[in-house]
């Protein structure tokens, strides 16, 4: 990189694509050794330590708390409080995970001796082989890059995506091996988003009984409005006379049928609302429900909710309802 040849934004757009290169060569080589890594993790029931000084030691933070989150219990050492008494959070057999794009960070090589002593299986995310590091661990997850992002090849840029994105691999690897599923994701993150809409079900959020907007095919299109705006959910649920669904009416479709036709007298429900509509299960875990009103050419904010096999209408769930929660829970009835 010659920074006179190219301007600001020309040197930044440069560094991304030398670490998008970066990237693509260490995912050739990095398939065995993470193999070894996963391995290693695995045949040793313990915590793993995840250790590394400066930029590496904040890569490590975040590759430690990436694999306690998917279920495997890590946590963050700083190499230089581990000689002022943080060895204390060993237990014989907890793998380290050493960072260092050098290989020879000093305050990592002083570790080693005791390491071993803790009988500590040795993971490197090392950038040089031949290093002291290189050489010692048990398993070496080869971090090396061609240069760095910044025109002097000096500030740890694209060491730092490489580094990360072989701890987000092997965390990654390790859930595929646990067979850890949305639902334990769930369990480590009840608090957030993510974890909401992979544990709870739609029947937890939808509205049901008379919160709904109910009404039958024959209905004038002035009760459905009348109906519309006392239950103020953005849609009306046609039934017929088993409560089964027939079809959905929505804001949408009474502008519609306003802007096709001059008089609505004559109208019914069943001449103004969609038949077959797109629905959900009670059972939908909340985070499918989401993809299932998003992934589409036109996103939809209101689902009826069906139950499988007989049709039998429970309720409405609104895209608000996912996004921002409600209190309490609704009940089918």
């Amino acid at each position: 990189m010659d920074a006179p040849e190219l301007t600001a934004a020309g040197c930044g757009r440069l560094s991304i694509e030398l670490a998008s290169r970066a990237l693509a060569r260490t995912a050739l080589m990095a398939e065995t050794s993470l193999g070894q890594a996963v391995e290693l993790i695995a045949s040793n029931p313990g915590k793993v330590v995840v250790t590394g000084m400066g930029k590496s030691g904040l890569v490590g933070r975040k590759i430690s708390a990436t694999l306690t989150s998917t279920g495997t219990t890590a946590v963050f050492l700083h190499p230089a409080e581990a000689v002022h008494g943080d060895l204390g959070v060993y237990a014989p057999g907890d793998v380290t995970i050493l960072l260092s794009n050098s290989g020879s960070t000093e305050e990592l090589v002083r570790l080693l001796p005791t390491l071993k002593r803790f009988d500590s299986p040795l993971i490197g995310i090392v950038g040089n082989a031949a290093s002291p590091l290189g050489r010692a661990v048990d398993v070496l997850l080869d971090s090396s890059v061609e240069r760095e992002g910044d025109p002097h090849s000096m500030v740890p840029t694209t060491s730092c995506i490489v580094a990360l994105a072989l701890g987000d691999a092997l965390a990654v690897a390790l859930m595929a091996r646990n067979g850890f599923t949305p639902e334990d994701f769930g369990v480590f993150h009840p608090g957030g988003q993510i974890g909401r809409n992979l544990l709870m079900r739609v029947r937890d959020v939808m509205h049901s009984g008379d919160e709904v907007a109910w009404v039958s095919t024959g209905d004038s299109v002035k009760d459905v409005v009348i109906a519309m705006t006392q239950r103020p959910l953005g849609a009306a649920c046609v039934v017929d006379s088993g409560r089964r669904l027939a079809g959905l009416i929505t804001d949408g479709d009474l502008r519609r049928a306003l802007r096709n036709h001059d008089d609505l007298r004559p109208l019914t429900a069943a001449a103004i609302m969609t038949a077959r509509p797109l629905t959900a299960s009670p059972d939908l875990r909340l985070d499918a429900a989401l993809r299932l009103m998003e992934d589409r050419p036109s996103q939809i904010s209101v689902l009826p909710v069906v139950a499988p096999g007989s049709g039998q209408a429970l309720g409405l769930l609104r895209l608000h309802d996912i996004l921002l929660g409600r209190t309490g829970q609704s009940k089918t009835k």
